[in-house]
């Protein structure tokens, strides 16, 4: 890799990158707007500017160039020296700020983008305090451009990152530049409103409060929110993401860095498909049904309860008659602790893997791009870890069914007992599933709401959404991906890896890390974790 020298020091570059990844790569704070590692580079704000050293044409020596250059547009080279922390670069950086500041409305008080814009930060720490402005500002008007999307365009440092990411990522080209000179302005072409499937992300990428979610719009001040690295369960690509919430409550998600599988973007889909999360129809505590009589268990009698009745179905009538049906929505490490658990009482117990939810067609972006050209995908397999829970049901040996075979059997009385799990966030118990559960006499259902399974069941047990668990899920392509637990589950319900773990013979509190280091001593595909990395502290 090209070593170069910033601000006098020698910084390792990998090869093919810009000064400014360098930079920012070696922990330096270099300001910038227009630049992102996902979109090409422009080069027009003009704040990454920086001195570099070049051949004098009359003495031949290296010395400093008169001129600035654009850290973003300099490719690095072997040996180059360039310098950040000069009076020249400082002086630029200022007059720069103060042109961005002649028009831009000081409303932060009010603004949503207050606590995490780049405009407030670089003011801080390289503008000016004071303004010379004394004309009348230029008064743009709130514009509502799409269904989940409103565009300041008083607040625009005309970066164009929005403009890019529509052109180049999502293709489909709603928003442009209107409008020349002092008047330019950022709009979407008439008739065509901001409403593709990756819309989301012009507001990530927005530097400044220009454009802002309305879904999140007024909720809540940033610094208030705790932010926990997660998966989003969305379909089976694995996106990594973050979830920003406050007092047990998600407020957002927004995407983190992945390279391979979401660079730098996630769907509309994943990011505002937490909803389900705060429905006040969740199941939230354990119910027992004895007979016509359904009475709430403590959380502490469970174990005993569902340990004691498939342990004399089995004695009684065999083990081949108790089924287990893994859902794609567990983790890894519940669906191996369920495995363990009813394997451990009955090993000869059927396995079979849930229902996997499919919606249409995969979606390619750009729109229209080849396969080559592909930057971002929707899959069509909305669940996250069908990998994993099938892998873990195949080493687990013995029976296995398929979920058509599963419900004819069922359906024809051949099962005594069936742990069935669900938390779809959608309804997906289908009419053949709900009359074949109906012949099973006992049967626990792990789901998050109320349906056939539920109303059949002997033992309901409340299921926990994604940011309410901890573990790894496995996507398409066989990554396996660790998410932490950024919210307690509703009131009266307990995490789901605290109560299987419970069942499978382990005592103390559950812990992911450490039952997946069990899991990789039978299955090697475990032991391999892969962590989204951490981008550079100043990259924005």
């Amino acid at each position: 890799m090209p070593k170069i020298t910033i601000d006098g020091h020698e910084v390792e570059a990998q090869a093919g990158t810009n000064v400014l990844q360098a930079a920012l790569q070696a922990g330096l704070d270099v300001p910038h707007y227009c630049y992102h590692p996902g979109l090409s580079v422009v080069a027009s704000c003009r704040l990454c500017l920086m001195q570099m050293k070049q051949p004098n044409p009359r003495t031949g020596e290296r010395d400093w160039a008169p001129r600035l250059f654009p850290a973003c547009q300099t490719p690095v080279r072997k040996g180059m020296e360039v310098r950040f922390d000069s009076v020249e670069v400082a002086t630029a950086r200022t007059r720069t700020m103060e042109f961005y500041l002649l028009d831009h409305p000081l409303d932060c008080p009010v603004c949503d983008q207050a606590g995490e814009c780049l405009l407030q930060d670089y003011v801080e720490s390289f503008g000016s305090p004071t303004s010379r402005m004394v004309e009348q500002k230029h008064v743009n008007a709130k514009k509502d451009i799409g269904p989940r999307t409103l565009l300041y365009s008083d607040r625009c440092v005309f970066c164009k990152r929005c403009i890019r990411f529509t052109d180049e990522v999502s293709g489909t080209q709603e928003i442009c530049s209107v409008n020349r000179g002092s008047r330019s302005e950022i709009d979407v072409f008439p008739g065509m409103p901001l409403d593709n499937p990756l819309q989301g992300n012009v507001v990530d990428i927005c530097p400044v409060g220009c454009l802002l979610d309305k879904d999140f719009l007024f909720q809540q001040r940033v610094w208030l929110l705790k932010r926990t690295p997660s998966v989003c369960p969305g379909c089976s690509t694995g996106c990594a993401v973050q979830v920003d919430q406050n007092e047990n409550h998600v407020y957002r998600l927004k995407p983190r860095f992945n390279p391979g599988v979401n660079d730098w973007w996630i769907c509309d889909e994943g990011r505002f498909g937490y909803k389900y999360m705060h429905d006040r129809e969740r199941l939230c505590r354990p119910i027992l049904r004895r007979g016509s009589d359904a009475q709430t268990p403590t959380w502490e009698q469970i174990p005993g309860i569902v340990r004691l009745r498939l342990e004399e179905i089995a004695r009684e009538e065999g083990g081949s008659r108790i089924a287990v049906m893994l859902s794609p929505f567990m983790s890894c490490e519940e669906a191996w602790l369920l495995v363990s658990f009813i394997r451990g009482l009955a090993p000869d117990a059927t396995l079979v893997v849930g229902p996997i939810p499919v919606e249409g067609d995969d979606q390619r972006f750009p729109v229209g791009a080849s396969d080559g050209d592909v930057k971002f995908m929707v899959r069509n397999e909305k669940c996250p870890n069908r990998r994993g829970v099938e892998l873990i049901a195949e080493r687990a040996g013995g029976p296995i069914l398929k979920l058509d075979e599963f419900i004819a059997q069922a359906g024809g009385g051949a099962f005594a007992a069936a742990w069935l799990a669900g938390g779809y966030p959608k309804p997906w118990v289908s009419k053949e599933l709900g009359a074949a559960a109906s012949k099973i006499p006992f049967i626990v259902a792990q789901d998050m709401f109320e349906n056939a399974l539920t109303q059949a069941a002997t033992v309901v047990l409340p299921a926990c959404a994604f940011a309410e668990r901890d573990g790894c899920f496995m996507n398409h392509a066989g990554r396996l991906q660790p998410f932490s637990r950024a919210v307690d589950p509703p009131e009266g319900a307990q995490r789901d890896g605290q109560y299987l773990h419970e069942l499978a013979g382990f005592e103390g509190l559950f812990n992911a890390g450490w039952i997946r280091g069990l899991m990789a001593k039978e299955i090697e595909a475990f032991a391999e974790v892969r962590e989204a990395p951490l981008a550079p502290k100043h990259l924005h």
